[in-house]
């Protein structure tokens, strides 16, 4: 293959049936085309982003709402995705982990917010309990780039 031919990075959501996709809040698949970095993102609850090891109690103070708990998460991610210059658009693959799978509708509209109309390949499992009490929601996240210079 001639140089040059896999410059361009593009990442498209897979639908078997596109007449559905609007029903879904995930893409049955991702697939990415082309020369890529891949960018593995650590789970992330509502604590800060920053905290101590072995975790200060006051550090891992969360609101009850699951919105705003994925709110937090979610910012914590967009701090990641900012500092490698990348947007959600380049998110290909989303884990989320609830302690009450009730919480998945809120959790939905939450990431919707920063998702918008973009739906990753998605995987969401209920956990006993997450790192920090009061945790209700782990997002972790592949991501993928064109290859740094």
């Amino acid at each position: 293959m001639a140089a040059g031919a896999h410059d361009e990075l593009r990442i498209e959501e897979v639908h078997p049936r596109p007449d559905q996709a609007r029903h879904m809040p995930y893409a049955p698949a991702i697939q990415v085309r082309g020369p890529a970095d891949i960018l593995f993102i650590s789970g992330s609850t509502p604590s800060p982003l920053y905290h101590q090891h072995p975790h200060v109690a006051e550090e891992h103070v969360h609101p009850c709402d699951i919105e705003e708990q994925t709110r937090r998460a979610m910012d914590n991610i967009k701090l990641v995705l900012d500092h490698k210059g990348l947007s959600w658009r380049h998110v290909v693959k989303v884990t989320k982990y609830l302690t009450d799978m009730r919480d998945f509708d809120g959790l939905h509209r939450a990431m919707n917010d920063y998702m918008g109309d973009w739906r990753p390949a998605s995987t969401t499992i209920c956990v006993n309990a997450l790192s920090s009490p009061g945790a209700r929601v782990e997002i972790d996240m592949i991501a993928v780039a064109p290859p740094a210079a």
